[in-house]
């Protein structure tokens, strides 16, 4: 009773995630099996995700549920062709409204804040992204909408996969993000010889997360037995122990995609099927693989391989839509999309910054591919990004003045700015070249 006691304390949400796996393989069986018709399907899906909602979030899982409500009655109700700014601006003043609400209990009256309510704006983030890939869909013209001649019996059967697609219990806690064509498409192939037994990869990825939270748990034993102490701390010390603080920060977000993964890969989602005699491939619902960011080198690629089915729906619903400024319009969406929060304007606005330099100092100083300079500057812009991840990761991760102060004692926030200013530095030099 200890052990689970610890477990819960200290993993809620990854043992949230793993108390829905049964539920999500007697799903995939049933559905393969020919048990559950496509209707039933999407029933099992949508009411799985509310009782989750309920015994996770309590009260609090009335946010989701009104959400919900008013996003079916826009679909019923508004034309096609501007249903997306009715959704669109709704959800967000509701997310929004929660946010701030937060902040004012947090900062203004010095509250302790339900662990509850935190997970229900989470999610309630979550079906922000559903929604308005749903709305846009719509507007696109990409899913047809017809409720209007029809019977209220056949319209609320038609209405039951977006309501399932919303209310999904495998995506009610994390993504990854799924377009709703897909989601209807998956939910119709389960089928007795569509798709192997996930068995093996669901273990196979549970096992990874065992794996990210030891070495978390390494990490923090090393960072709490070695505090960074200004006063006799040397400047690279104090460096790498931000670095290692970020590292553990990061492990989370790995953990937690990766149980996600797993959840949907549980309930027969994410397969990919490729040709006879190939291994399963079961990684096309994926936010991201720690090997494949950690190792990337450049701040536009972690950009967008970091979280990947936001980052996409981030470029679909704000960066190609905007005429003017779209990466910079794009990361200040962000800002209010996770909450307004200091560290979230500090975080978002230095990673568009850094991002926008990316292109500039790699477009004047990388070296040619035959060069022997090549793998230098290879390793010094991992090292580079590395660095300016850190900085992003605590800043937005501690929120406050707190983890602003972390970074300026440190001196680790020089790394972004050093970037940004350099662009600045090469076409100075460049514009002088030009009257020599």
């Amino acid at each position: 009773m200890g052990l689970m006691s610890c477990l819960w304390e200290q993993h809620q949400f990854l043992m949230q995630q793993c108390f829905s796996l049964p539920f999500a393989f007697l799903f995939y069986f049933l559905a393969k099996w020919g048990y559950l018709s496509l209707t039933y399907r999407y029933l099992f899906v949508s009411v799985g995700g509310c009782v989750l909602a309920v015994i996770t979030m309590g009260i609090y899982s009335s946010l989701l549920f009104t959400s919900t409500f008013v996003f079916i009655l826009l679909v019923f109700s508004v034309d096609s062709s501007c249903v997306h700014a009715w959704v669109f601006g709704i959800q967000m003043l509701w997310q929004t409204f929660w946010h701030l609400l937060i902040q004012y209990r947090e900062y203004y009256l010095q509250e302790p804040v339900s662990i509850r309510l935190f997970l229900a704006v989470s999610s309630l983030m979550l079906l922000t992204q559903r929604m308005t890939s749903v709305s846009m869909d719509l507007q696109e013209k990409r899913v047809l909408q017809a409720f209007k001649a029809l019977s209220m019996r056949k319209t609320c059967v038609m209405l039951l996969p977006f309501i399932s697609y919303i209310l999904n219990f495998t995506t009610m806690l994390g993504g990854p993000l799924c377009s709703y064509s897909r989601f209807v498409s998956l939910m119709a192939g389960i089928s007795f010889n569509h798709s192997p037994n996930p068995l093996g990869v669901v273990f196979l990825k549970l096992m990874q997360v065992l794996l990210l939270e030891w070495v978390r748990y390494c990490l923090v034993y090393f960072l709490k037995h070695n505090t960074y102490d200004p006063s006799n701390s040397i400047h690279l010390y104090g460096i790498m122990w931000v670095w290692g603080l970020a590292a553990v920060l990061r492990i989370q977000y790995y953990s937690h995609w990766k149980i996600s993964e797993s959840l949907n890969n549980a309930a027969g989602f994410g397969y990919w099927d490729i040709g006879p005699g190939d291994s399963p491939d079961w990684s096309r619902l994926s936010d991201g693989d720690f090997w494949t960011i950690e190792a990337l080198g450049r701040m536009s690629e972690f950009a967008r391989q970091w979280n990947a089915t936001s980052a996409l729906w981030l470029r679909r619903l704000v960066y190609r839509r905007c005429k003017r400024f779209p990466l910079f319009m794009t990361f200040s969406f962000s800002v209010l999309w996770h909450g307004c929060h200091l560290g979230h304007f500090v975080g978002f606005f230095t990673w568009a910054a850094t991002v926008k330099a990316d292109y500039h100092i790699h477009r004047h100083l990388c070296p040619k591919p035959t060069s022997t300079r090549r793998k230098i500057y290879t390793c010094l812009s991992w090292i580079n990004t590395q660095m300016i991840v850190a900085c992003i990761v605590i800043a937005v991760e501690l929120r406050n003045m707190s983890g602003l102060r972390l970074l300026s004692i440190t001196y680790i926030g020089l790394f972004p700015l050093f970037n940004i200013i350099l662009p600045f530095i090469l076409y100075s030099t460049q514009f002088s070249n030009l009257f020599i």
